[in-house]
């Protein structure tokens, strides 16, 4: 996808706080090509920047969708105070709307955490308030994870939520990934009925990536993004 491809959700941090864009100064994952997308925290502020698809059929999506990409938590001034993420389903078109998000916690060392809930406040930490899901591996900060969300909308009003991993050094960018469930994350059902969440599914939406932050000079790292929608 290309940049024009993708549109700033409102309500996001500016570029005078958090810095962002296309860049080859920085090393790419395994396979990956010549540039990739970062994020720099310029000031001690509080909230996000995120990025959804504005493709035709995509913003919104009419219902769940599959979204892949590589992440990493750079190194910066800190280890915690950020956290990037993929999204699936956000309510509208703002940072405060409300998403599936799959990324990485804002925690020393990090985990890989699905949750429900505001793109702004992004991952806090694995066992944040709506966290569904949490990764039994922890991983150290400068550590590329090649990451896919789908999001299967039942037509009984359920919706069935899985995490995949790729192994980067197996199967590199270039290759075919080899998609297996995150280790210590299975299936999530949320359910139509709002018992597992705690609220009712997000059944459409838009989809993208994004980076919450709290403090300055934290840094992410995005490539090889791939946004499907169910049909």
């Amino acid at each position: 996808m290309a940049e024009a491809d993708w549109t700033y959700l409102n309500n996001g941090l500016d570029i005078a706080t958090v810095d962002r864009g296309v860049t080859a100064g920085i090393s790419r994952p395994p396979g990956g090509g010549s540039f990739l997308f970062a994020f720099n925290s310029l000031a001690a502020v509080s909230g996000a920047v995120g990025l959804f698809a504005n493709l035709p059929d995509f913003a919104p999506m009419a219902k769940g969708g599959s979204i892949r990409g590589c992440l990493q938590r750079g190194p910066g001034g800190g280890p915690t105070g950020f956290s990037p993420f993929l999204f699936l389903c956000c309510q509208g078109n703002s940072v405060n709307d409300s998403a599936y998000l799959l990324g990485l916690s804002d925690d020393d060392p990090h985990r890989i955490v699905l949750r429900k809930g505001s793109v702004a406040v992004g991952l806090p930490d694995a066992d944040g308030p709506g966290a569904l899901l949490k990764s039994s591996a922890s991983f150290t900060q400068g550590t590329w994870l090649h990451l896919r969300l789908d999001v299967i909308v039942n037509t009984d009003g359920d919706v069935v939520l899985h995490a995949f991993q790729n192994d980067l050094a197996a199967h590199p960018l270039g290759t075919p990934p080899n998609w297996q469930p995150v280790p210590g994350m299975g299936e999530f059902i949320d359910d139509h009925l709002g018992i597992n969440s705690g609220s009712q599914p997000l059944t459409s939406g838009r989809g993208g990536f994004g980076f919450s932050v709290k403090d300055v000079t934290r840094r992410a790292f995005f490539d090889h993004l791939e946004l499907y929608r169910q049909l």
